[in-house]
This record gives structure tokens, C-alpha cells and sequence, in this order.
């Protein structure tokens, strides 16, 4: 008998993503790091900082998770400690991904609507140090996710794989916390991208209003306004990271809720069932939108693409000289 079709895609999705999405972000935290975008200090930081933290979820999830289990389900990482440690790292990474989201949505917030508060907290050094905060908040957040899971099989008397701890759906400490989970990834984020961002798009819109005024109502000096080009990019980048974001994670947050309230549970090997199927297809939306935020600098920031074509330019100079010089 084959196996399931859910199961059949993930084997083909996630290695398909693991060869795109790691080189993405690698190239990316090069780019940015050149810092020859455009981008502020500040900037720069926040989206290095979400590039690695994407990173590491295509590590701990993708490679070292889903296609582990696809293609090495008994290498030595399937042994129960390892698998735990990979599982606590792995909602650290994604603890991290989503609120570096968060506080660079914040950051632009500021940095548009609070002209007097701009100075101060749109800094390189307040960057750093809420990226820090982000990753240590994270760390102890899902320390108890260690011990929420237990062997799923024992082989010549040693623990393998992981299986989520029948008590974990009845006992009022796990029961607590997977709501308090469900609640700070990803419902919190959800409603605080959505109205920082509605207050900083309607801020945006406020001022292009004023400034039309100002400057008169001739269409074509508008269009040519570098200050309201500028605008128009920052609002098509932050609904673009933050409506991929929300949309990504819906089915996964979706899931969440069903566990809450009915008697879907986490990793269940009935993968007809309609609940194992929206866990998956949850988990793998939530894998892409580690790769998304790469393709929407590149579509959106003309400065990143062409910093792009000269990392990739760089090492091909290389190769052809060599060759030419063996020639």
C-alpha cells in the first residue's frame, strides 16, 4: 500500500524548499550585512536578524525534522533526547522568526508615526538590544516544551522518535500551557502587525494627503515626489511581510484552536484524517513563510536586487578567471 498523499508531498515539498529557502537566506544575510541597500543601521539589523531566525527554521524544522524523518527516520537524531532538543529548538526558532516580525513592524511604526520618539528608539543599539530580548524571551518560553513529549517507540531498550505525552491534553498545567503557546504565536502578533500596521498606513495616507496640498494637486510633481515614492514602497513592503505572515500562518493557527476545543491532537499518525491533514498543511505554510520575506525585498527594494546580481556576479568573475588563467 503507498503512502498517503499528504505524506507524499510533504517528501517532495520540504526538500524542494530546504534547497531554495536555505541559499535565500544565506544570500540575504550577505546582502543585507554589505549594508549597501539604502537601509539604515537599524533596519538592517532587524531584517538580519529575521533572515537568521528564518534560517533556523528551515533547520530545525525543515532538514533536521520533516526531511529527517522522511529520508533518516532512524539516524541517530530520532534518538527521543536529540528529537526533543531539535523539537525546543525548533519553536525557538520560530518564536524568534515571528516576533523579530513583530518588533520591525513596530520599529517602522515608530520610525513613520512618532517623530519625537524616533530619535531615541529607531536606533542601532535599540535594535540590538530588542533582538537580544526577542531571543533570550523566546529560549525560556519553550523550555517546557522539552518535556512535553515522550519516546514514541523503544528499540533494543533505547527511546525513539517523539510523541506528544497522552497528559498534555488533560493535565492543567499543559493545558495552560498550549493556550498561553496559542496565544503569543501567533494570535498577539496577528493583532498587533494588523492594527501597527493599519495605524501606519493610515498615518502614511494622512501625510500624502497634506502634502498634495502643499505642494499643489499636479499629478505629475506628485509622482516625481522622491518623499511620496518612498511612502508608497514602505506601504507595500509592510503589507507585504505582515499579509504573508498572517496569511501563512492561518491554517496553522486554525489547527491550534481545533485542539483547543475538539479532540484533534498534535502528530497523530492518521493521516486521512481531516485533522492530521490541517496540521501538516499548516506546518507546511508556516516552513514557506521562512522564504517569502527573501522574494518580496527582492521584488520590492531595486537596491537589494541589484546587490543581488553582484553577490551572484562575484564568485561566477571568480570561476571565469581561473579559467582563464589555466587557459
Amino acid at each position: 500500500m503507498g503512502q498517503p498523499v499528504i505524506v507524499q508531498i510533504e517528501n517532495i515539498y520540504y526538500p524542494i524548499l530546504a534547497v531554495i529557502g536555505v541559499p535565500a537566506d544565506l544570500l540575504t544575510i550577505v546582502i543585507l550585512s554589505r549594508g549597501r541597500c539604502g537601509l539604515s543601521k537599524c533596519i538592517t539589523h532587524y531584517l538580519v536578524a529575521m533572515a537568521a531566525a528564518d534560517l533556523l527554521v528551515l533547520i530545525f524544522e525543515v532538514i533536521l525534522y520533516e526531511i529527517k524523518d522522511a529520508y533518516f527516520s532512524y539516524s541517530f537524531l530520532n534518538y527521543t533526547p536529540i528529537c526533543r532538543l531539535n523539537l525546543s529548538l525548533l519553536f525557538v526558532s520560530i518564536d524568534c522568526s515571528v516576533w523579530l516580525t513583530v518588533a520591525f513592524t513596530f520599529d517602522r511604526f515608530v520610525a513613520i508615526c512618532c517623530q519625537k520618539f524616533r530619535t531615541k528608539y529607531c536606533t542601532e543599539k535599540t535594535a540590538a538590544v530588542v533582538i537580544a530580548v526577542v531571543f533570550c524571551l523566546s529560549v525560556l518560553q519553550n523550555v517546557p516544551i522539552y518535556f512535553i513529549y515522550e519516546p514514541r517507540e523503544i528499540i533494543d531498550n533505547e527511546p525513539w522518535s517523539c510523541n506528544v505525552k497522552s497528559s498534555f491534553y488533560f493535565l492543567p498545567m499543559w493545558i495552560t500551557l498550549l493556550w498561553l503557546e496559542t496565544i503569543l504565536t501567533p494570535f498577539v502578533p496577528f493583532v498587533l502587525i494588523l492594527l501597527l500596521n493599519a495605524l501606519t498606513i493610515r498615518h502614511i495616507v494622512m501625510a500624502n494627503k497634506v502634502r498634495r496640498v502643499l505642494r499643489g494637486n499636479n499629478n505629475n510633481e506628485n509622482d516625481n515626489d522622491p518623499e511620496m515614492v518612498n511612502r508608497k514602497k514602505s506601504i507595500i513592503l509592510l503589507l507585504a511581510i505582515s499579509g504573508s505572515f498572517i496569511l501563512l500562518w492561518m491554517v496553522n493557527f486554525a489547527f491550534l484552536i481545533c485542539v483547543q476545543f475538539t479532540d484533534a491532537k498534535f502528530l497523530e499518525a492518521n493521516y486521512n484524517g481531516p485533522f492530521t491533514i490541517m496540521e501538516k498543511s499548516g506546518y507546511m505554510l508556516r516552513c514557506l513563510s521562512s522564504c517569502t520575506n527573501k522574494f518580496i525585498y527582492a521584488l520590492s527594494q531595486s537596491k537589494f536586487r541589484e546587490e543581488l546580481k553582484d553577490v551572484i556576479k562575484s564568485p561566477l568573475s571568480l570561476v571565469t578567471n581561473l579559467i582563464n588563467s589555466v587557459k
